[in-house]
């Protein structure tokens, strides 16, 4: 059954934007079949950046979202890093690593004028932010072309700061969600809280279209976050096991496995609040560890460790970024998987 939406695409349906996992392809297999694909662009060089939505731009003609981060880098801490080098140093002598083996690119850069000036040049329908919003002029160059602009709240309080700061519609990122915590206007886990209590908020006391998101995984869950009068849902971990995406082969495994499914917020990969799959790692040192560096600074150490692991088929040190409900994920094509989401609307 076809539904209006404001998104302007046949199911309100959003795909998430996953760092890591994906490129152009699921965000583009999504868009042609009704929902809305998301481009996430945090961590992709400009000239990637500028392939990437060429790809999109001649693959689909449907709407679809393109996805950045909006953080301030933060100055390295010295005495933190050695405190975090020491935590970590069993791992680095498990996998007979030394500090030559640590990048020093974090990898993950927020919303800049260059980016602005590549996007211009393609004017994407829908732009979305996490971790707030990007400066002023900014903004206003990517609603100047009139992109709508979406952006992740986990709180009233970051709701009503987007609202009033130029967004166009709400991502309400209930605690259940895969991946980073949207969370910018405090580091206080206590505050964050389950989906349906957020969106029901939002909806009671904002203007803006509410996306739901966090734990929706089924035709079922779809219909009910719509009833109750969220404009769209957005989805991420349901899609993890589409041929379309880029989920490595430990990853898939884990997600399929009948032994792991818990999973929990951890900072230890990142130096932010994220959900993943509790693997050695999360086990041993965290899930939250006060002595990681500030994002994305703890994720060069880490990801020496992770190279090595992943060598030899390990995900004991990788990011198994996963929401609390994988029941909904499908080794089917995107498409059809989008289309089973959208049956009971």
């Amino acid at each position: 059954m076809e539904t209006k939406n404001f998104l302007g695409t046949k199911f309100p349906i959003i795909q998430a934007p996953m760092v890591g996992v994906q490129d152009s392809a699921l965000a583009i297999a999504v868009s042609n079949a009704g929902g809305l694909g998301s481009l996430p662009c945090a961590m992709l060089a400009p000239e990637t950046l500028r392939v990437e939505l060429k790809a999109l731009k001649s693959q689909t003609v449907k709407p679809f979202n393109v996805n950045f981060f909006c953080h301030t880098p933060p100055e390295p801490n010295i005495e933190r890093g050695q405190k975090w080098l020491e935590i970590l140093n069993p791992y680095f002598k498990e996998f007979k690593l030394n500090s030559a083996d640590i990048t020093k690119d974090a990898g993950r850069e927020p919303f800049s004028v260059e980016t602005a000036e590549i996007l211009a040049e393609f004017k994407p329908s829908f732009v979305s932010f996490h971790f707030g919003l990007p400066a002023r002029n900014l903004l206003k160059r990517v609603k100047d072309w009139g992109a709508t602009i979406l952006a992740s709240a986990t709180t009233i309080e970051e709701a009503k700061w987007l609202e009033t700061n130029g967004a166009d519609a709400i991502i309400a990122q209930g605690i259940e969600a895969g991946g980073h915590r949207g969370m910018f206007l405090s580091t206080d886990l206590s505050t964050q809280i389950e989906r349906l209590s957020l969106v029901t908020r939002l909806i009671e006391q904002m203007k803006l279209p509410i996306i739901a998101a966090g734990g929706i995984s089924s035709a079922k869950d779809v219909a009910e976050a719509i009833s109750l009068g969220a404009s769209a849902v957005q989805i991420g971990t349901a899609y993890l096991l589409c041929p379309e995406t880029k989920t490595s082969p430990i990853h898939r495994a884990a997600l399929k496995s009948e032994d792991v499914k818990e999973t929990v917020l951890t900072n230890i990969f990142s130096g932010r609040p994220a959900r993943g799959l509790i693997n050695r790692f999360i086990r041993e040192i965290g899930p939250i560890n006060a002595d990681a560096p500030e994002f994305p600074l703890a994720s060069a150490a880490v990801m020496a460790i992770r190279k090595k692991a992943e060598a030899v088929g390990s995900g004991d040190f990788s990011p198994l970024w996963c929401g609390q409900n994988v029941s909904g994920c499908l080794e089917i094509p995107a498409a059809e998987l989008t289309l089973k989401l959208a049956a009971e609307l």
